[in-house]
């Protein structure tokens, strides 16, 4: 899953990186919070540095200090490992009153906190800004330097910046929310289902309009237990309030009376007001001994005791708290900016760099964040669905799924005997080159690094030889026949999955109705959406088939499912179907559709089309690639498993349809596919 997050985070940067050559002045990136958009930043920085030697960075971030110096110091860690073309420089104006603050000009990334250049800032007043960009971008007595400025959360206005315009050659903006002016179009954009997907945010629970307080705090006390034992993280509900007048009655008459509650006394909790130096009110033991931003770091961390943060303000930005994993809102923002700028709060994964290593309840409890009080956007595009019969459905189709065995899961690999074997390395890299190296690797050949490296020397020893670890790695991953097995559950037997129980239909248009399949919603509409024309054109083909009196239905145990075609999307929210196969790393197929037909055959299904799309475009070449790694994976797995897979691919109105069985791949029609069942 993580090559996956890399995967979706380095095409994003690509295509920003791509479109700076374009005529535009301006261009808008937008990613959920929680998405990565710091290192998606330095990574597009790094990409242009390296190719554009008169180019200089201005970050522009929100506030004085907090999230400025929190980009920074990202920006030196990266700067370190992977991306080593940064040279980042913080500007600030500490020091005496008279003393003129200098900015150096030997630096490639300058980070800016908004509010030191305001009207009345030293920054301003004494001129060091002005003259700072007049000086690095003069052609004859300065620097000749190109600036692009990159506006972190840009949602938010940078007026004084802006009146600074003619300085710049570009200009970037990053944010969950971008403000869009009249005219302007986001340009890149990671989505929320596609962040939500692999994992990379937590998909979201509302609950009921009607639901009080009370319930999110029981739901707290719930899930406590799981969160702490499965994923090793004490959860947080985070309550937002009103400010001003409204704000001590909704806390003195509507929260405290239910903390005070017997059942709820052993939840520690905190408030903490806008603007405010100290800590508003706490019953932990240590009361009001610490300084609000102290406070601020205790509640963060994964082992905090506080239960409960109630605000009296907007959440500000760059305060992330992963183990915050439910938001109930009192407050009425009247901004649906707002409000999707506090659910991105507890939408992080508490658990993401080594969320494959979970257990399926803990993935699923590590990936789902329970929200109340907002209606966002996407919950209005999308919708609830739950089996017609849990268990007809269930009972019915029980299915294998695939996986890729590590390297060091064979029992005939010695990593330890495969390194004396090597002839030594005179041409050793810095600690810092190898290091970079590293970090870009795949998930698997990081582990092994660390498990072998016994000493630094050892470490030294393995980065040394990593080119050939790494063909070793290939030789072996590559090899499905190795490589590729069944997965099994916690005894050791074959696991078998089945769709999900419940899941999330998101409103992607193309639009089907349909009435003899798996699912039902809950609103008794029986119009499904697809995410693409391809997917609807093949559910049309398996509607059709239902329909078809020529065909014999597939039977189950259930007499609900006697008339019914057992068949059904397989919608990604909390879907265990998948099969895994490498193509720079691994990589998860969750196929599109599964069947199963009156022979008790299983049909996979994974549709795609060459046809133009109406979302954003991947490359030809990467596109073409990803057909040709599905092919070899199905055709693997169609040898490890008795299942019929299939790559329908839709060019113009026509379907060419590969099929794969027991090996063998065969090029069909849609009527040879509909003659065969």
């Amino acid at each position: 899953m993580l090559q996956e997050i890399k995967d979706l985070q380095q095409r994003a940067v690509k295509e920003l990186t791509q479109k700076i050559n374009s005529q535009k002045k301006e261009l808008t990136f937008k990613a959920p919070t929680g998405s990565g958009k710091t290192y998606m930043m330095a990574d597009f920085m790094h990409r242009i540095l390296a190719n554009m030697s008169d180019v200089v960075f201005l970050v522009s971030t929100l506030s004085k200090s907090n999230l400025a110096r929190q980009n920074y110091d990202a920006f030196v860690k990266y700067s370190r490992n992977e991306f080593t073309n940064l040279n980042p420089y913080l500007i600030n104006s500490e020091g005496a009153d008279e003393e003129r603050i200098s900015i150096p000009l030997d630096y490639n990334v300058y980070v800016l906190p908004r509010d030191l250049y305001k009207e009345k800032s030293k920054l301003n007043q004494q001129g060091s800004m002005i003259s700072f960009l007049r000086t690095i971008t003069d052609e004859i007595f300065g620097k000749n330097k190109r600036i692009y400025v990159i506006r972190d959360e840009c949602h938010q206005a940078t007026k004084n910046l802006d009146s600074l315009d003619n300085f710049f050659t570009k200009i970037i903006n990053f944010s969950a929310t971008p403000n869009l002016k009249r005219g302007q179009n986001i340009d890149i954009q990671i989505t929320e289902e596609e962040a939500e997907n692999v994992h990379l945010i937590k998909r979201i629970e509302f609950g009921d309009d009607s639901d009080d307080v009370e319930v999110a705090i029981k739901k707290l006390t719930e899930i406590k237990k799981d969160y702490r034992n499965l994923l090793g993280v004490n959860p947080c509900l985070i309550i937002q309030i009103s400010n001003k007048d409204k704000a001590d009655d909704e806390i003195n008459n509507t929260i405290k009376p239910i903390l005070n509650k017997i059942e709820y006394q052993d939840l520690k909790w905190m408030i903490i007001a806008d603007k405010s130096k100290s800590l508003s009110d706490t019953n932990d033991s240590i009361k009001n001994k610490l300084p609000v931003d102290r406070w601020k770091d205790y509640a963060k961390g994964k082992d905090s005791t506080i239960d409960i943060i109630i605000f009296k303000m907007v959440i500000s930005e760059g305060w992330d708290i992963p183990r915050a994993c439910m938001l109930y809102q009192i407050r009425d923002t009247k901004s649906k900016q707002l409000d999707e700028q506090v659910i991105g709060r507890v939408r992080r994964n508490p658990r993401l760099l080594d969320f494959e290593t979970l257990n399926e309840e803990a993935q699923k409890l590590a990936s789902t964040a329970w929200v109340w009080g907002i209606i966002s956007k996407d919950r209005q595009q999308s919708y609830p669905i739950v089996l017609c019969n849990e268990t007809a459905v269930v009972e019915g189709i029980q299915l294998k799924t695939i996986k890729l065995a590590n390297i060091t899961e064979r029992k005939d690999f010695d990593i330890k005997a495969f390194m004396n074997n090597q002839k030594e390395n005179s041409t050793n890299k810095s600690i810092f080159e190898s290091y970079s190296i590293l970090s870009k690797a795949d998930n698997e050949l990081i582990d092994l690094c660390y498990q072998y490296s016994e000493s630094y020397n050892m470490w030294f020893q393995f980065m040394a030889h990593f080119n050939a670890i790494k063909r070793k790695y290939n030789d072996f991953i590559c090899d499905y026949s190795q490589s590729m097995e069944i997965e099994k559950d916690e005894n050791g037997n074959d696991k078998l999955s089945s769709f999900a129980i419940t899941s999330i239909c998101i409103d992607n248009e193309n639009y089907q109705n349909i009435a003899n399949w798996v699912w039902m919603r809950k609103d008794g509409s029986d119009k499904f959406s697809f995410d693409s024309e391809a997917e609807r054109e093949w559910a049309n083909v398996l509607v059709n088939l239902s329909n078809n009196d020529k065909i014999k239905r597939a039977k189950s145990s259930d007499e609900l499912f006697e008339s019914k075609f057992l068949w059904g999307k397989n919608f990604l929210a909390n879907s265990n179907i998948r099969y895994e196969y490498y193509a720079d790393g691994i990589h998860s197929s969750y196929p599109d559709f599964i069947m199963k037909d009156t022979q008790n055959r299983i049909h996979i299904f994974e549709v795609k089309s060459v046809n133009k799309s109406n979302k954003i475009d991947i490359d030809k070449e990467t596109y073409e690639a990803k057909i040709i790694s599905l092919k070899e994976c199905y055709k693997a797995c169609s040898q490890k498993i008795d299942y019929i897979f299939y790559l329908p691919i839709l060019k113009n109105e026509q379907w060419q349809i590969k099929r794969y069985y027991k090996g063998v791949e065969e090029t069909i029609s849609k009527d040879e596919f509909i003659k065969s069942l």
